[in-house]
């Protein structure tokens, strides 16, 4: 049954999304799908292998005659620069247009960098990655840059990210440009997070929340099958929701009673620097409560708890089927969901968590970089793009 209310608006852009959908399919199957003539799907295809986007290759000889040949989609036509920007660390990677990892770099950096100390660094690295993955600047399709925060995906800028101290409003975009020209696409580190993850499986689901606990606090929604990023940019921010285990205590943000004061990773580590810990990030929380340090145990559940408590209000608001946990206190799951799990389920609705899981990130840290490689190849490689770049033939 073809995909298409009629054949005439089966685009370039459309049929090579079909491809890349596919990855694989013959010409007669994008006749069926499409509703297309055969006249009318090779002047199509011949578009998009003219620019080496999508390749035809004979399949097996059967014994029952030449099979069709495979329209399939060429993922090493290019690549994408992804760079998820926390606040402890920035991961680096060169992705094909598959999204596939073909390199990957971290670059640990200290609390409190401005954007023109790290970004010229995290630009270089990125350019020795490309050299070292064996393509050129030539063949960049785009770039992804995840932060912390609230972006302004238009501006090409954070807005609003206490996590990374003096960005806001810093222009982002010209750092990249010595490197290459292609489009650079912003967005927020859970959004790209809970999209990975919800692409990778994440249960099958088509509604779920990812919460990233990290240096700070934030959350990706997945609703329908959608990524929700509200009006502004700033849906799923509950790090800074009000909470009154953090009575009076100022928050990085400026503001006091914040979640982030007592369940952020930068309060975990200030809590255990108090008590003589040399400890520099939530990374280091994690490696201690494993070592068996009983007061890193205890913070980490207790952030858990905290958490727990305030997303119980968004689990009753949006009824998610799962709520995955990511970021870098994954790595001492047991011990924070087991705190998150005690306030969730004492304080949601017997209803809306009857048939909710509570489950860790298929990813690992690895979401962060396969995420943002998505929101720019979902850019770049979508309809619109690729009907700009070619000249359609009807």
């Amino acid at each position: 049954m073809p995909l298409f209310r009629t054949a005439s608006a089966v685009s370039v852009g459309d049929l090579y999304a079909l491809i890349r959908d596919k990855r694989e399919v013959t010409r007669a199957e994008v006749g069926k799908l499409t509703g297309l003539s055969r006249t009318a799907v090779s002047a199509r295809v011949r578009e998009l292998t003219a620019r080496n986007l999508v390749f035809e290759r004979e399949q097996a000889v059967s014994t029952g005659g030449r099979p069709p040949a495979l329209l399939s989609f060429n993922a090493d036509a290019g690549v994408v620069l992804a760079a998820a920007i926390g606040g402890s660390r920035a991961r680096l990677g060169v992705c094909n247009l598959a999204g596939d990892v073909l390199v990957t770099a971290d670059i640990d950096q200290e609390p409190g960098l401005r954007a023109e100390d790290l970004m010229p660094d995290v630009v270089k690295r990125l350019d020795l990655m490309l050299a070292d993955s064996g393509y050129s600047p030539a063949q960049v399709f785009g770039v992804g840059l995840s932060l912390p925060g609230t972006v302004d995906r238009q501006r090409g800028c954070s807005v609003d990210t206490p996590v990374l101290s003096g960005w806001d409003g810093a222009p982002l975009v010209p750092y990249f440009r010595e490197l290459t020209d292609a489009p650079v696409v912003l967005d927020n580190d859970a959004n790209v997070i809970a999209l990975a993850e919800w692409r990778a499986g994440a249960g099958g689901f088509h509604d779920i929340v990812v919460i990233k606990a990290s240096t700070g606090l934030g959350a990706g929604i997945i609703a329908g099958g959608v990524l929700q990023r509200g009006a502004i940019g700033a849906a799923g921010e509950f790090g800074h929701d009000k909470t009154a285990a953090a009575a009076g205590r100022v928050c990085r943000c400026g503001d006091t009673g914040c979640l982030e004061a007592v369940a952020g990773g930068w309060a975990l580590v200030r809590s255990l620097r108090e008590e003589g810990r040399q400890v520099g990030n939530l990374r280091d929380v994690v490696e201690l409560a494993h070592g068996g340090d009983v007061l890193a145990r205890r913070l980490i559940r207790d952030s858990g708890r905290h958490v727990g408590e305030v997303l119980a209000a968004a689990v009753n608001l949006l009824n998610p089927a799962a709520l995955v946990v990511a970021g870098d206190v994954a790595g001492a799951y047991d011990f924070f969901v087991a705190g998150l799990r005690e306030t969730l389920y004492g304080n949601a609705t017997t209803l809306a968590t009857r048939m909710l899981e509570v489950v860790p990130a298929a990813l690992g840290d690895r979401a962060g970089v396969l995420g943002t490689a998505m929101v720019v190849l979902d850019q770049v490689l979508g309809p619109e793009t690729i009907d700009a770049l070619v000249t359609p033939s009807r």
